[in-house]
Parts: C-alpha cells; structure tokens; sequence
C-alpha cells in the first residue's frame, strides 16, 4: 500500500515537472523574444520585412485577442492578468487528471497566458510583433505567447475529437 502512494506521488511529481518545463519553455522564449523586440523595433518605432508574408512590426495590445476590450482600462488588464492567473494555476492543478497531450495544451496556454500577464504587469499592455499577411491582407499582430495559446487550444480541442473517436471504436 505505501509503495503505491510512493509511486503515484513520484508520477505526480514527474507529471508536474514536465508541465513546468514546457510552461517555462514557453514564458522565458517569449519574454526573451519580446525584450529583443522592445529593442530592435519598438524604439525608435519601425518595422522589418522577414519574408513575403511576415514582417516584425511594433504594436502595443491594450486588449486581449485580437485588440477585443482595448478600450476597457486598467480594469480590463488587471482582470485579464487574474484570470491567466487563474487559469494557469488550474490548469497546473489539473495536470494528473489530464490525457498526456492535454497536459502539453495545458503548459502551453499556461506559458501563453502568464508571458502576457506579464507584460501587462509590466507595461499595462501587451507586446505584439509578429506580422502575417498575404494579398495585402494582414492577421492582427501577435507574439509568441498567443501562438502557443492558440497550439495548446488547437492541441486540446485535437485531444477531445481523438477521444470521441476512440471511444466510438
């Protein structure tokens, strides 16, 4: 009997460990990221062409996805910044209950989501850079913390389509 709880409590340490790493993966190449960008076009403000469809151009997010609830205040950010919080600290206490790429999804929103708290803490906005476009048609700017936001909910939302197949089977 103890050595049952001894080796699901080295499991959950193991299963959390892996969810911090990647958590960790994912906030410090954003902050890294943004801090270059701070500096190599944000001041003075410019922008670099990478390719056909990508440039690196300055934009400051008062708002949350796509510039929704820019004009909110600080109200606006102080709740978003609880809620990645929040979030994060679910979904960190989820970790045991989840499929594995579930708990990849989960590092991932959660890096996402505290490297733009972060940012909000620190600047009462978010630091966008990454420019698409195609046709003169241009996605709104985004860092590295809203791509791994968007793979972790494309990766979760993956995992539930899998396990409705499979259970259909």
């Amino acid at each position: 009997m103890t050595e049952d709880i001894a080796k699901s409590r080295t499991m959950l340490r193991a299963l959390r460990l892996r969810f911090c790493a990647i958590f960790l993966t994912v906030l410090i190449a954003d902050q890294v990221t943004k801090q270059i960008m701070l500096a190599l076009i944000f001041d003075p403000p410019r922008w670099i062409e990478i390719a056909a469809i990508l440039n690196f151009v300055p934009v400051w997010n008062r708002g949350m996805s796509f510039g929704m609830l820019a004009d909110g205040g600080a109200m606006v950010s102080i709740g978003l910044t609880c809620l990645a919080v929040a979030v994060s600290a679910w979904l960190f206490w989820m970790v045991p209950r989840l499929q594995r790429l579930q708990r990849l999804a989960a590092a991932c929103i959660a890096g996402g989501a505290i490297g733009n708290a972060i940012d909000r803490l620190r600047f009462g906005k978010v630091v966008d850079f990454i420019d698409l476009h195609y046709a003169g048609l241009h996605w709104p700017a985004f860092n590295l913390a809203d791509a791994a936001i968007t793979i972790g909910a494309v990766l979760w939302g993956y995992s539930i389509l899998r396990e409705q197949e499979t259970s259909r089977k």
